[in-house]
Formats: structure tokens, C-alpha cells, sequence
């Protein structure tokens, strides 16, 4: 990387844009004075004193954009303040991208108090052009007592008005939280400091402080509980920095909880003393004979020869190879929130170590306490995340507590209900359930016939699939994720279906119903008109209401009389309402994209429901089926929202707090008039508070084409 950064746009200074996600993992620009910082990212540790890898080979050699130093070694160091101070930390270090600076908490820690003020502190990271300050905190060590970290909490949150003071607009601010293992600490912490301001000068970024220690001792579940029950009251628009975290084994775990930032001298530390990182642990070279791991630095090499250099030498090398494999897998971690894999990537990395494994089961299993910040944390992610993706499901043990298979569970168990009517015409309750065991993806080729032959002899039968991931209606039989898990499926012991049965029947509304389990038959079929297009008309409904919370009742007058038109392998493709395009379903994962009458459609219904209850100030049909979510953009967005412009951060009145990231949404106005329709690209949360970046992604706007909208769109 030769080129030098071009500084942000000064109204965007300080903002923070979520790019893309998967559930809190996010993929985030932070914008700042020396370029725009892509998240996630590690800020390496440059001691000024001790320079192990020169902080301009970091930016060119290895394509760091930012780093860390620490601003009171600098201040009590003469010469190296005077330079700061006359130079600019920039020129200081000669490095031309992001630099942040912590305040010298760290050395209150390992040395005691230390002889500087809280405002004297910002003032001489202002002076020496820091791109990101950091105030002077209170370091919680996990073994204080209650009383002890209650004070430090309190401390923090007293110094934070000053420090925003000192730093006056001229720095971002780094605002710590601390609260050591009490995790209604780490959330009261949490609140203090993001509500903490100075005229209309609040904190950038939210490290998470006195966490080291954790990390040296591989108290990694308390690590994780210290940063989800912080995480629980952090604003969605500002970065998550955790503290002092650098090793490449906890990047996955830490970034799938919502952590935007790292930093350490792990590679540095490490390599000084003879030992490499890995995606999976630290390796010893002492007594090595071959390479347990590899980068273009090492491959030269044998472990003797290395052995063999000199010390300084030595050491250089073997951290050049821990930042080549701490990039490897920040890369590999930013491609996995890309695909939509980044929770299978930490359940691989908890295998690595039997204690990065107990923070894990600890994550997945949940807390004791339900009402304890980190539950209610992992709540909210599970909420966050898009339950539908084209991506293959690898079956492991773990397979059920991944938050989106967590959440398609959830929608499908709070929004499917039975048939109201069945293909003969007849109504009323279903007589039986009958459970289709065996047979793999696609099911509509493995389990079709005997399913169709089934309803041919009782139609009032619901049919459910039995799964690695629990029980699905037929008329979801290509819904991602039960379509899409790789693996075996003779795994299942017939104590564990039956059990798991009874609890999703029971959930379903079908617990009073004779079950018959029933598997698929090779015998020849004739295909029958009538059931298969009554199939497919479930399946819109059906798909309406978990993906979109649409009632079935709507799902069901919405869609009469519609016109299917079918791929050459007689999937349907397009699905027609008095000769409008009304809906698509998605081949690659099974949902569906509404079209602009889809959109009209459901929102005309919904206006004319009759409302019973109320979410979020938004009167609704009924909590189950609240009905496709509505963004209320601001009066300036809606000629170009309704021209089919993207709607963007800091033009939202409002949003329903049902949103689903990833599925359909309906963009109104003041007025619940319809603007536009899309896909929803953040939470409800991250619409209220986030400035920048796009919120929903327009399929198509619903204002007529005249000539003021043709002028926004070309605009």
C-alpha cells in the first residue's frame, strides 16, 4: 500500500457505516481525518521506544490502515513529546494512515497510579494530531471487589464530560466501559458512556476496558460475557473496540458477538519470545522440527535455521509471520460475514481450545439468568439476524444454536399456522398430522408422490417434514435453512424425534392431532392438478406470513385467483395478479421477492385491517402477524425514495421494531402512504441512530414517474 489516505468529508467525520452483516458481525467504514477505516480490524501496538516492525512497513508492507501507541509514554518521554508535539504523531511514527492512542490506563494498571490529569491527557493527544483519543479511564481488574469496580465504574463515567470537553470536536474520542466480571456493571458502564456528551461532543468508538487480564488467563467465557453484557446498551452507530485483544484464535467468536476493532502487541510480545500465532493457537518453536503452520515469511525457513538467528532477527521474522496470519484471518473472517458463515467459522475456532470451546457452549446455551445483559444481548442478536440465506448448513453439534437457524425457528413456530381450507374444498380442522421421515433435499422429488398421494386420500392432513433442524410444513419444503443442511440424516435416534416432535406439534397448534410418520415410496405417480396448485398456493401464503408476518387470512385474500408462471423444470418463478406481477419466489433460498403490486397490495390490506393491538407506537392486525414492516422516511427523501432511490441513514422518522434485516419492508410516509418497497438492510435500532450508509435497499418506489420524480432520479 504506497498511496497516502484521503482525509473523509468533515460532515462525515466520526460517522460509522455498517456496509454489510450477519447478525452483529457487520463489515463497517469508520470515517476519520487520515481515510475511512474498514471494520473489522486490528490496530497493531507500536511502542515509539521499541519498534519491532516499522510502523511504515505496517501500512505498506502489510495493509494495516491503522494503528495504536500509547500517548503517556509519549508525554513522559522529552524528546519524543517535543517531536509529537512540533511534528505531529504522524510524522512521529511515519506513518500515514489512522493513528489512535490509548491515555496510559494500561500503565495504571501494570505500574500504579500514574502523574497525569484526565484533561491534561486529551489535551496533548489534540496537540499531537491523534485521529482517535482515548480518555483516562479507571481499569477494573476482575479480581476487585463489587465495591471497588462500582467505584471505578462511577469514576469513568465522572471523567468522561471533561475528557469530551478537553478534546473539544478536535479528536474522536475513544469512551471505555468498564464493570470488571459484574455484568449489570459492564451495562450500567455501557449506558453512562454512550450518553455521555460535551455540547454536541460524544464518544466515536467503545472500547472494552480491563479485559486483558482475562485473556492472559484464558478466562475466555468471562471474556465473551464482558463484552456481550457491555454490548448490551452500546449505541448500533459507533465501533465496538476490544481491548488489548490480538490473537487470531478469538477474531471469529468476538466479531460474530459484534466486535468492530482490535488491538494488541501480541505479535510483537509472542515473537520475542519464540513463538508463532495461529488461526487455531501459539506454537512454540523451541523444539520444533517442521512448521504447524505457515505464512510467506516462515516458508523459507526451517525451524532450526530460525533457531539458529540471532535474537533481534529472529524476532523481527517470526512477527512479521503473526501479522501475516492475524491479516489471514481478518480476511477470512470479513469474507465469512460476506457469505453469511461468520457463527460456523467460530464454531470451527472454538475446537482450537478446550476454553475458547466453554465460551462458546456458554454463548450458545445462554445464560442461568434470561434477565442477565448477555442474554438479553444474545436475544437481540438472534432478532438481527436474516434467517434465510442461499449457503449450505454444515451438520454439526452445534447446528441448533446458530442465531439464524434460531430465528427461522422461532418465526416459523410464532407465525405458521395450519390450513384453512383444504384442496377439495372443505374446511375446518385438520384430522390428522403425518410426519415424512427419510429422503434428502429437494424433497419436493424425494417425498412429492407419497405426499400427493396422501392428500389424496385424506385432505384435511398436514404434511411436515422431519429435519436435521426440527419439524417444517411441506409447503416449506425449499425454505432455506431446513433445505439446505449438509451433511447425513441418519444421525437422529427415534427418542430424539419422538421428543422433538411433541414439543414443535404442541407449539404448532397440532398437539391434540394423530400423528402418522410415514416415508417416502418409489411407486409411479400421476400428478394431480388440483393438490399441487393448492400446494403452491400454502406455500406463498405460508411464506408471506413468517418471512413477512403477513396473516394468513390476508396471505390467503391476497392471493386468490393468482397466475403462476413456471420455470423449464416447473418451478415457479413469477407468480401474477390480474396480470401484474405480484411476487417472485427465489430458487437459490427459497423466500421471496415481492414486486411492486405485492407490495400495494399487503400494505392496502393492512391499512384496512382493523387494529387490536399496538408495537412501537404502530398500531398492528395482532403480534404474530404484525404485518410487513414499515420505514417512515422524513417529507425531503420521498420524491427520491418513491423515483426507486436507496433509503439512507438519516432520513428514517421511524421504523417498525419488528424489521427483520435481509426480508421485505414497505418505505411510507407521515402519512402511511406508500413510497417505495425493499429489503431492509439494518435493525430498527441502527434506523433511529445511524447517519450514514443505506438502511433499505428499493426495489422499486410507488410514485408516479413525472417529471420531478424522473429529476430525482436522475439527481
Amino acid at each position: 500500500m504506497k498511496t497516502s489516505p484521503v482525509p473523509c468529508r468533515p460532515q462525515d467525520l466520526g460517522k460509522f457505516e455498517i456496509v454489510q452483516r450477519d447478525g452483529a458481525a457487520r463489515l463497517g467504514r469508520l470515517f476519520t481525518n487520515h481515510g475511512i477505516l474498514e471494520t473489522p480490524a486490528l490496530l497493531p501496538v507500536v511502542n515509539p521506544n521499541i519498534l519491532t516492525i516499522e510502523p511504515r512497513s505496517l501500512w505498506e508492507d502489510f495493509g494495516f490502515k491503522a494503528l495504536i501507541t500509547n500517548s503517556y509514554v509519549i508525554w513522559k518521554h522529552e524528546k519524543l513529546r517535543d517531536r509529537a508535539v512540533n511534528e505531529g504523531i504522524h510524522e512521529l511514527l511515519d506513518f500515514p494512515g489512522v493513528v489512535m492512542t490509548d491515555s496510559g490506563t494500561f500503565q495504571s494498571y501494570v505500574y500504579g497510579d500514574i502523574d497525569v490529569s484526565v484533561e491534561e491527557i486529551v489535551k496533548f493527544q489534540c496537540d499531537i494530531g491523534v485521529d482517535i483519543g482515548t480518555m483516562l479511564d479507571v481499569f477494573g481488574r476482575p479480581d476487585m471487589t463489587r465495591e471497588e469496580i462500582e467505584e471505578a465504574v462511577q469514576l469513568t463515567a465522572e471523567r468522561a464530560k471533561p475528557s469530551l470537553k478537553a478534546a473539544d470536536s478536535r479528536i474522536m474520542l475513544n469512551g471505555p466501559v468498564q464493570g470488571g466480571l459484574h455484568q449489570d456493571l459492564r451495562a450500567q458502564s455501557a449506558k453512562m458512556m454512550a450518553q455521555s456528551t460535551s455540547g454536541h461532543n460524544g464518544f466515536s468508538v467503545h472500547p472494552i476496558g480491563g479485559i486483558v487480564p482475562l485473556m492472559e488467563s484464558q478466562r475466555y467465557r468471562e471474556l465473551i460475557q464482558a463484552i456481550l453484557s457491555s454490548s448490551s446498551n452500546l449505541p448500533a452507530n459507533r465501533p465496538m473496540h476490544i481491548f488489548g485483544c490480538g490473537h487470531p484464535m478469538l477474531f471469529p467468536m468476538c466479531i460474530a458477538v459484534g466486535a468492530d476493532l482490535f488491538d494488541s502487541a501480541a505479535y510483537a510480545l509472542f515473537a520475542k519470545d519464540g513463538r508463532l500465532l495461529s488461526e487455531e493457537g501459539t506454537h512454540r518453536i523451541e523444539s520444533m522440527k517442521e512448521w504447524p503452520t505457515h505464512s510467506t515469511h516462515i516458508s523459507g525457513h526451517t525451524p532450526e535455521q530460525v533457531r539458529s538467528m540471532s535474537k533481534p532477527d529472529r524476532t523481527r521474522l517470526l512477527a512479521m509471520h503473526n501479522l501475516e496470519v492475524t491479516q489471514r484471518e481478518l480476511a477470512r473472517c470479513r469474507e465469512a460475514v460476506r457469505s453469511g458463515s461468520i457463527w460456523s467459522l467460530a464454531e470451527r475456532r472454538s475446537h482450537s481450545s478446550p476454553y475458547l470451546r466453554e465460551a462458546f457452549l456458554e454463548i450458545i446455551n445462554g445464560q442461568s439468568d434470561p434477565e442477565q445483559p448477555s442474554s438479553i444481548r444474545m436475544q437481540s442478536i438472534i432478532r438481527s439476524t436474516d434467517p434465510v440465506r442461499p449457503s449450505s448448513e454444515p451438520l454439526s453439534d452445534d447446528i441448533l444454536s446458530r442465531p439464524h437457524i434460531i430465528h427461522a425457528k422461532s418465526l416459523l413456530l410464532q407465525r405458521w399456522r395450519p390450513p384453512g381450507s383444504w384442496h377439495d374444498g372443505s374446511t375446518g380442522p385438520p384430522s390428522r398430522v403425518i410426519v415424512m421421515k427419510d429422503g434428502n433435499p429437494p424433497w419436493r422429488t424425494s417425498q412429492w408422490p407419497t405426499v400427493q398421494r396422501a392428500l389424496a386420500e385424506d385432505p384435511r392432513t398436514v404434511v411436515l417434514i422431519d429435519t436435521q433442524i426440527g419439524l417444517v410444513p411441506f409447503s416449506l419444503e425449499d425454505l432455506s435453512p431446513w433445505c439446505r443442511i449438509e451433511g447425513s440424516f441418519g444421525q437422529k435416534t427415534e427418542d430424539a424425534v419422538a421428543g422433538h416432535y411433541a414439543a414443535d406439534l404442541e407449539t404448532m397448534g397440532l398437539g391434540a392431532v394423530p400423528v402418522l410418520v410415514m416415508r417416502p415410496e418409489d411407486a409411479e405417480h400421476e400428478q394431480n392438478k388440483s393438490i399441487s396448485d393448492w400446494m403452491e398456493r400454502c406455500s406463498l401464503v405460508d411464506k408471506l406470513a413468517v418471512l413477512c408476518g403477513v396473516s394468513p387470512t390476508i396471505g390467503c385474500e391476497i392471493t386468490n385467483g393468482v397466475r403462476i408462471r413456471r420455470s423449464n423444470t416447473n418451478r415457479p418463478v413469477n407468480v401474477y395478479r390480474d396480470e401484474a406481477h405480484f411476487l417472485s419466489p427465489r430458487l437459490n433460498d427459497g423466500g421471496i421477492s415481492l414486486a411492486l403490486e405485492g407490495a400495494r397490495a399487503i400494505h392496502n390490506s393492512m391499512k384496512l385491517g382493523e387494529a387490536s393491538d399496538v408495537v412501537g407506537e404502530r398500531k398492528i392486525m395482532n403480534r404474530d402477524h404484525p404485518g410487513i414492516p414499515r420505514v417512515t422516511i422524513h417529507p425531503d427523501a420521498v420524491p427520491y425514495v418513491g423515483a426507486g432511490r436507496n433509503v439512507m441513514h438519516g432520513f428514517i422518522l421511524k421504523a417498525d421494531p419488528w424489521i427483520i434485516v435481509g426480508q421485505p419492508c414497505l418505505v411510507v410516509d407521515s402519512d402511511d402512504n406508500l413510497i417505495a418497497h425493499g429489503i431492509s438492510n439494518a435493525t430498527s435500532d441502527e434506523m433511529e441512530l445511524m447517519l450514514k450508509g443505506v438502511a433499505v435497499k428499493v426495489r422499486d418506489g410507488a410514485l408516479p414517474k413525472d417529471g420531478a420524480n424522473n429529476a430525482a432520479i436522475d439527481s
